[in-house]
């Protein structure tokens, strides 16, 4: 499903995609630092759980932020909601018809995020 954004929604869109994205970094910053400093288990162990992190969050990266486009934009606000990356009052920066479909879009196991709100 893609629709494009009313121009007032692809603003706030831009501006708070940038705020979600460091937001995004920060998670996976410190969900590493979390692998790395537990010391119950190998070096080895923790490079690959690491590794399969970052896999996983490229996936999760590229879903949300890659190649930003205005008709692209409401599928990745979505993306970018079901990862909790968005606080309530930033998404009523949003039109409220831009709200109902990202709500809708960001349930689990829909294809913009599929993970729950954290």
């Amino acid at each position: 499903m893609s629709r494009d954004l009313p121009e007032s929604d692809w603003k706030v869109f831009r501006k708070l995609r940038e705020v979600a994205l460091a937001r995004f970094y920060e998670r996976v910053v410190g969900e590493i630092g979390t692998i790395a400093s537990t010391g119950a288990t190998s070096y080895h162990d923790r490079y690959q759980k690491i590794y399969r992190l970052i896999a996983n969050r490229d996936e999760e990266l590229a879903r949300a932020f890659d190649d930003p486009r205005r008709s692209q934009a409401i599928l990745q606000l979505a993306a970018i909601n079901s990862y909790g990356l968005l606080s309530e009052e930033e998404l009523l920066s949003f039109t409220p018809e831009t709200r109902e479909v990202v709500a809708l879009l960001s349930k689990p196991g829909k294809s913009a995020g599929g993970r729950k709100r954290a």
